[in-house]
């Protein structure tokens, strides 16, 4: 008999939150990574594991990129001292090349750019953002059917290879 381990988890222990949908909804073409400029309370729920990245995308404005749409949910202590807003834009911080970059390929038709994780880099929150192109229906389809197709392989490998 085989002794029960624990399932390993894919994602790193920098890792604070992913945004799955994003690879789900988009072809990423480019990515980068940017500072969030971030309160207090939000570093605190951010450690706490309080976060979530469904829906959201960067606005570039005036030479600025904006985080919108992040819910990052106040600790019940937030809320003695502060008033909290959890889905308040946050202020991205990349440098002017990677600004002028980002302008250019979102002022084309079909691109955006959407906020795929957020993660520590020391004691610094950072945020992979990515170009992205929309993926019709028919390539969701697609993509399901190949990550089906390579669970089942690695499944037929994993059973022929213990016998």
């Amino acid at each position: 008999m085989r002794a029960m381990s624990k399932k390993k988890s894919k994602v790193p222990s920098n890792v604070i939150a992913q945004n799955r949908r994003a690879r789900f909804d988009y072809n990423l073409l480019d990515t980068f990574e940017a500072g969030v400029a971030l309160m207090g309370w939000e570093v605190k729920s951010l450690r706490a594991g309080n976060v979530q990245l469904t829906d959201t995308y960067v606005f570039l404005r005036n030479g600025e990129a904006f985080l919108v749409g992040a819910q990052i949910s106040p600790l019940e202590t937030a809320s003695t001292h502060v008033s909290p807003e959890p889905m308040r834009t946050r202020k991205l911080l990349l440098n002017k090349r990677e600004l002028a970059k980002l302008v250019a390929a979102t002022s084309k038709k079909g691109q955006t750019c959407v906020c795929t994780q957020l993660h520590w880099k020391g004691h610094l929150v950072k945020a992979r953002i990515a170009l992205a192109e929309g993926k019709k229906t028919h390539d969701k389809r697609d993509t399901e059917k190949s990550r089906d197709w390579d669970r089942q392989k690695q499944r037929v490998i994993r059973d022929n290879v213990k016998q």
